[in-house]
């Protein structure tokens, strides 16, 4: 996680998935009060087997959030596959 500024904070995470499924997280930037002050749900496409050690499951991803205020930390809220369940 960084502050860009008032108005943009980014946040590194990664994701464990079987390669070929498409997943969505929910990102969340928050204030000192742990207010919500930026919120964003990153698409991440399915990707491929490769050579990794863990055969390509976990991939890195780097979101920017528009802030309303300066925060002071990001988290990834909630992760899940779209479409699942129905």
């Amino acid at each position: 996680f960084s502050t860009v500024d008032a108005t943009a904070a980014d946040v590194d995470f990664q994701v464990t998935r079987d390669p070929g499924t498409a997943v969505k997280c929910a990102v969340k930037a928050l204030d000192a009060k742990f207010a919500v002050v930026g919120w964003k749900v990153v698409d991440i496409p399915p990707g491929e087997a490769d050579g990794t050690a863990d055969g390509g499951r976990t991939v890195s991803q780097r979101v920017t959030l528009r802030t309303e205020s300066l925060s002071v930390s990001g988290v990834v809220d909630a992760c899940w596959i779209p479409g699942a369940g129905k």
